[in-house]
């Protein structure tokens, strides 16, 4: 039976106090970081995969290309960052706060818990078979989301524009769409489990109607 109401997402918070200023030549593959801080740098690769980065904040920092295959983020903090490419697959994100200039992220088979995206503007995000649980899109604009095949539970849109949604094969509960303005929705059969405005169910209408291979007319006036 659904629920009488949508669940929110549990986003819990987190200070980064006492952190120190980190060494930039940490930044590689497999890196082992714990409270540090790394800011205002421009770099060509952020090379972070398979790493294990535990209490730690990126602030202004600049990447053509940024490494987090496979890496595991506990209380990390991503700050006005600017990041052309961003590859994320496989990675397991916990308590994670991003905010800044994303082109292409590519999270596909990523775990998610507890993570925000606020002030953003993304390109293009491949969400392929993730697994998602409380998330949230605070004011961003969105290119392109690609959730397909993804398990999505407690996510929701604030204040947010998604130019094309894909949720084709996706399994969904508690997916907040009220906030977000949707121009494209690739998907309509797998929409089960979202929650979306009287307005917005009014926009998709002629959509789901040729999804359903519904015609709608006006009834004819008797002559």
């Amino acid at each position: 039976m659904a629920s009488a109401q949508t669940a929110a997402p549990r986003i819990t918070a987190f200070e980064l106090e006492g952190i120190a200023e980190g060494d930039p030549a940490e930044l590689a593959p497999e890196a082992d970081l714990e409270g540090s801080e790394y800011a205002d740098l421009t770099l060509e690769r952020l090379a972070l995969s398979d790493a294990l980065i535990v209490e730690c904040r990126f602030a202004g920092v600049t990447a053509e290309e940024t490494d987090l295959v496979g890496a595991r983020l506990v209380e990390v903090e991503f700050d006005r960052v600017h990041l052309t490419v961003v590859r994320a697959g496989r990675g397991e994100w916990r308590d994670v706060r991003v905010s800044g200039r994303l082109g292409a992220v590519e999270a596909y088979d990523a775990q998610w818990r507890s993570v925000r995206f606020s002030n953003c503007k993304v390109s293009y995000a491949n969400l392929r078979s993730a697994d998602l649980v409380d998330v949230e899109f605070v004011g961003c604009v969105i290119e392109e989301l690609d959730l397909t095949a993804a398990i999505a539970r407690r996510v929701r849109f604030r204040d947010t524009r998604v130019a094309r949604l894909n949720v084709q094969h996706s399994t969904l509960a508690d997916v907040d769409l009220r906030g977000a303005t949707l121009e494209i929705v690739d998907g309509l059969a797998n929409l089960r489990g979202t929650t979306i405005s009287p307005e917005q169910f009014a926009l998709l209408a002629p959509l789901l109607a040729d999804h359903l291979g519904l015609r709608v007319e006006e009834h004819p006036t008797p002559t």
